[in-house]
């Protein structure tokens, strides 16, 4: 099979010098990545900024904004035998972008957002559509959340975590999730190293695939 996996943040730039991300540090997503190389799949990997070493062996896309990693994507998504969209993407972004770098007493109570790229709402996919796996970070109410973004996102499977819990998700070496099937059923997979919970989800993944 052909991964084609996206891990870590997006930023979307304000000025020269600030900008709107979140706290991702893209560990689940090279996870994934290197597990899924670890099984002899190919692996091309589309990263936001992290400070983590590429896989070896997969072809990493470095990207910065929502809009970069949809293009990265969308450009690759006809090789994809699996989509695994791991990174988390910024949900908004500033309305407009100052040239220069804004100064305090400028006021930034006047700063307007805007919506940010959805990624997986906006890809035009091939004929013979890749496996995808979407994944939902929330802080409240995640199965609701998990599954809502299942029904929504056209995805067969979407991986729920709480990152509002210390001992997992974001930063983390750990993670628990909950996985949503397009089918209804659910399966929670508990916490341990995201090297160890990577290795399961790629053997899902595969499975997956056959039966489709």
């Amino acid at each position: 099979m052909k991964f084609l996996v996206t891990a870590g943040p997006t930023r979307e730039p304000l000025d020269p010098v600030r900008f709107i991300s979140n706290r991702s540090s893209g560990k689940m997503g090279y996870a994934i990545a290197r597990a899924a190389l670890a099984r002899r799949h190919e692996v091309i990997l589309v990263s936001g900024p992290v400070c983590l070493s590429a896989p070896k062996r997969a072809e990493t896309l470095r990207v910065v904004t929502a809009d970069e990693m949809f293009d990265a994507v969308q450009s690759r998504i006809a090789e994809a035998d699996a989509l695994v969209m791991a990174a988390a993407v910024s949900d908004f972004k500033p309305a407009s972008f100052a040239v220069s770098k804004i100064k305090k007493r400028s006021g930034f109570a006047r700063i307007e957002l805007a919506p940010a790229r959805d990624i997986l709402s906006s890809l035009v996919f091939p004929k013979k559509k890749p496996l995808v796996v979407g994944f939902a970070a929330e802080t409240e109410s995640l199965a609701e959340n998990a599954l809502g973004k299942l029904r929504e996102k056209r995805c067969d499977l979407i991986v729920g975590n709480d990152v509002s819990r210390a001992d997992a998700g974001f930063e983390s070496d750990d993670n628990e999730v909950l996985l949503c099937f397009r089918g209804g059923e659910t399966r929670l997979l508990r916490r341990e190293k995201k090297t160890l919970l990577a290795k399961k989800l790629v053997k899902i993944f595969e499975r997956m695939k056959e039966n489709l």
